[in-house]
């Protein structure tokens, strides 16, 4: 990420060059900074460039296989082995007691929500505008147990009602650790793992398959990786399988997606440009991983990181992100089976480092980076038009900021973590859909023909 003050780019911009340009030009934004770790992480390293800050991208699961924000849903069963290492008052989790605790904190969708000590809500406060009801609203969650870390760059997936929150960083350093929040109870756990994990990293991506976190690239500081990992949630393990074929370049700020037993990989940067290519990894023989370049057919999207992928049926719609110059408003379609780009919308909302969440036949994008400044706003992408809506959204939303997590889990969205430009931060929001509660039902609808 190209570190600055950002500002729109003028219709002047090249914007249909595929690489970066090692030349600052007049026209061409700055993008947001990130706080760094004594290097640059950057799409396009231009030596003109600031090097005192470094940034990564938010990336959402896939969302027709993984959690919300990832794509279409997968098998969810809880974890049910190892043990998860806990402070007071957050309960500790063994091999014995876990599945114990799984059917005693599972919700049970038919009786209505419980009351739990950390069910957030809606903040009192004056200046706080009421919610009609029924409407969207904002509050801050009160957890419990050993807090998180403040994060940015980090990923999210949604096993069951427990997240699996990985890697990413603070305002110093990375990490390699695995984080569980039970979003019944807004309890937080350590994972107690075992096996090698990966080294410490951030803007990586993991997606789910049948409870496994398939986790791909990323990178810390001046080193990008392209390796390949796996977490098992049933048991807490991880496990460095063997790959061969033509293995992706190593980058971070990509997106991945899991559609027909494949991992797809799309985009991102090597740390001397931006990357628009497209990977793919048949992951349904574990013993066997040959991954192959994809060469799709039509115009491609400009390369960028810091956008996000979601798998919609059999399509990969990508919304935004930046090359290193300029942050893109675009919205592309790969169709999976006619192995096709299609442009499905020219010019719209810019932004970089958000999240994109499929509910129902809506992307929900929330907070990122418009090219200007960080935002906290909701902007709504209908999948059946593919035209941009806009809610009224009551509460107390969090600050702007890009970098986070989102994932959806019982007519809730969760953000965790982000950045703001000057200040990392550990708290969890929820946006209660409320008035949107019937979306996460409509599952039977196409994208138009574009």
């Amino acid at each position: 990420m190209v570190t600055g003050n950002p500002r729109q780019r003028s219709n002047s911009s090249n914007e249909g060059s595929d690489s970066l340009d090692n030349t600052q030009q007049d026209d061409s934004p700055t993008l947001p900074p990130t706080p760094g770790d004594n290097g640059i992480d950057t799409l396009n390293p231009a030596p003109n460039y600031s090097p005192n800050q470094i940034t990564s991208p938010t990336i959402t699961p896939p969302l027709s296989s993984n959690s919300p924000g990832q794509s279409g849903r997968q098998s969810l069963a809880s974890p049910n082995h190892s043990s998860i290492q806990t402070n007071n008052p957050s309960p500790i989790i063994t091999t014995s007691t876990r599945r114990h605790y799984h059917h005693n904190h599972h919700h049970h969708h038919g009786e209505g929500r419980r009351n739990y000590p950390g069910e957030p809500h809606l903040s009192l406060a004056p200046h706080v505008d009421p919610a009609p009801a029924p409407a969207m609203y904002w509050s801050k969650a009160r957890t419990h147990g050993k807090p998180s870390k403040a994060l940015r760059a980090h990923t999210v997936n949604l096993v069951g009602e427990l997240m699996y929150v990985f890697g990413g960083c603070d305002a110093k350093t990375c990490f390699n650790s695995i984080l569980i929040f039970d979003a019944d109870t807004m309890y937080w756990n350590r994972a107690r793992t075992i096996g090698d994990p990966p080294p410490i990293c951030r803007a990586h991506s993991s997606t789910l398959v049948d409870k496994k976190l398939f986790i791909f690239g990323g990178g810390d500081g001046p080193t990008y990786f392209n390796d390949l990992f796996i977490f098992d949630t049933d048991v807490l393990e991880w496990i460095k399988p063997k790959t061969s074929g033509n293995i992706p370049s190593p980058r971070r700020a990509h997106t991945s997606a899991y559609y027909n037993n494949h991992l797809y990989i799309f985009g991102g940067g090597d740390g001397f440009k931006a990357l628009n290519d497209v990977y793919i990894l048949n992951i349904s023989d574990l013993n066997n991983l040959v991954w192959q370049k994809l060469e799709p057919k039509g115009r491609p999207p400009i390369s960028r990181g810091y956008h996000t992928t979601n798998l919609v049926g059999s399509k990969l719609v990508v919304y935004g992100g930046s090359d290193g110059h300029e942050c893109f408003s675009d919205v592309y379609v790969l169709d999976l089976e006619s192995n096709t780009w299609i442009q499905a919308v020219e010019k719209s909302y810019p932004r970089l480092s958000h999240t994109a969440t499929q509910v129902g036949s809506y992307l929900f994008i929330v907070c990122g980076h418009d090219g200007s400044k960080y935002t906290s706003e909701v902007l709504l992408l209908n999948l059946v038009t593919m035209e941009w809506e806009r809610r009224k959204v009551y509460g107390t939303p969090p600050s702007g900021r890009g970098y986070h997590t989102t994932v959806l889990y019982d007519s809730r969205l969760f953000v965790f973590g982000g950045y703001d430009g000057h200040s990392v931060f550990d708290d969890v929001y929820v946006l209660d859909l409320s008035a949107c509660a019937y979306l996460p039902q409509i599952t039977n609808f196409q994208l138009p023909e574009l």
